[in-house]
């Protein structure tokens, strides 16, 4: 077994305890050499690295830890890289989430005009890294976090030559669900996984080989329960229509209206709660004698985030040829979609990397539009990241399908590139 380089960008994250303890859990079948967290924020990263410290201490992994502002340090020979930024960090986020709503649009961090902003931001920073990689560890894997992770990977994979994988730890969560509506006895199951990041379903359940979505959308199961996000309701009617169990995201797809009033309604946007809850966990993470995660990190969201990343690079590190629904090239594991679109869907994992699974057969028109819309404003919106091209970044917004108000597209565009310019190197503002 190889001895490891980790390296952690946005290491000041209150959410890297759960991937510390990730690697503790797996410390058996992943060799610790070292361990360096790398962040601009001082404060943060400070606090984060103490607390490492601590956490690896009692999980007995007995590594160097290195704290540094240097991506160049952090990068260099690394034989994987996990980003978890947040450029503009939750300042931005909110705005984000503000500005949308005076345009009567969606102010959310991933979908619509707000995941759009963000991912006007993040795609420079995340494509610094990606050529850093190139340079200084050429055979590393980036396992991507950060948001909108689809459209990250869409960019870093159609840009450069580094090994990466997108990741969100929403199908996890589908998964496991879909599980326990196996029937008892049950002792094989597989299923389908089709989408993008934010946007996919589960089409297909095997119970012992036999497809039984069909019995659970024609009927009012527990399935049209399903809570992700939000406490709508998920109907069977609505189940029958799209032909598929969706992520949470979709119900701002589903109940459009309602979820921007809703959002309108709310006393503070998420962004600020988050700012709430992260303080709150910065002052838990100083306690000198914390030295494993807190529960209260739960409050901050991002359930099963250690299990989903230090699993897949566990998969890849030891051959182990699992199945993970990440992002990846499609590859021709869905016809409907060119060859070099970033999918989210079920890979064969192994020391090669992630092989997406071809569906065969797949006529599900209302997915299949819906997709074909989105990854064009996918595709868009990372041109307008990678070039500052305005009239991309406009187009982007007239082809995504919670948005096509020319007048609102362009009124959000222009105010939300004046309040982010500090950020958007790309465009001459």
């Amino acid at each position: 077994m190889r001895e490891l380089k980790f390296a952690i960008i946005g290491a000041g994250s209150t959410y890297t305890p759960e991937l510390i303890e990730g690697l503790i859990v797996r410390k058996d079948n992943l060799k610790l050499d070292s361990l360096y967290l790398m962040d601009i924020d001082d404060r943060k990263l400070e606090i984060i690295y103490q607390f490492t410290k601590r956490m690896l201490g009692k999980g007995g992994i007995n590594s160097k830890v290195v704290m540094t502002k240097s991506l160049d340090e952090a990068v260099e020979g690394a034989n994987y890289v996990i980003c978890q930024v947040r450029a503009g960090k939750l300042d931005a986020r909110i705005l984000d989430e503000k500005i949308p709503l005076k345009y009567n649009l969606l102010g959310q961090e991933t979908t619509g005009a707000g995941g759009f902003m963000n991912a006007l931001r993040t795609i420079p920073v995340i494509m610094n890294v990606a050529r850093k990689m190139e340079k200084l560890a050429p055979d590393a894997w980036m396992i991507n976090f950060s948001n909108p992770s689809g459209i990250i990977a869409e960019a870093v994979l159609n840009n450069s030559n580094v090994k990466m994988i997108g990741l969100c730890n929403g199908p996890y969560g589908m998964i496991k669900r879909a599980k326990e509506m196996l029937p008892e006895g049950t002792k094989e199951f597989d299923y389908d996984f089709v989408g993008l990041n934010h946007l996919c379903w589960i089409t297909g359940i095997y119970a012992d080989g036999k497809n039984i979505i069909s019995e659970k959308l024609n009927s009012n199961t527990e399935f049209a329960k399903l809570k992700n996000l939000t406490e709508t309701k998920r109907d069977d009617v609505l189940l029958r229509a799209t032909g598929g169990i969706p992520v949470g995201y979709l119900d701002y797809y589903y109940f459009r209206d309602k979820k921007i009033q809703e959002c309108k309604e709310k006393e503070k946007t998420r962004g600020e709660e988050c700012k709430i809850i992260e303080e709150e966990l910065l002052e838990l993470y100083q306690q000198p004698e914390l030295n494993e995660k807190p529960k209260q990190l739960e409050k901050r969201g991002g359930a099963n985030y250690s299990t989903v990343a230090v699993s897949l690079i566990d998969a890849i590190e030891n051959d182990k040829n699992e199945y993970h629904v990440v992002d990846v090239k499609n590859n021709g594991a869905l016809d409907f979609m060119d060859k070099d679109d970033v999918v989210e869907v079920k890979c064969l994992v192994n020391k090669n990397g992630a092989t997406p699974v071809k569906i065969n057969n797949f006529d599900n028109q209302y997915i299949i539009g819906l997709m074909r819309a989105v990854k064009a404003y996918e595709k868009l919106t990372v041109k307008a990241g990678l070039t500052g091209d305005y009239d991309a970044a406009l187009a982007a917004l007239m082809v995504h399908p919670l948005i096509g108000d020319y007048v609102k597209a362009k009124g959000v565009l222009d105010e939300m590139l004046q309040a982010n310019k500090e950020f958007l190197p790309q465009f001459k503002l």
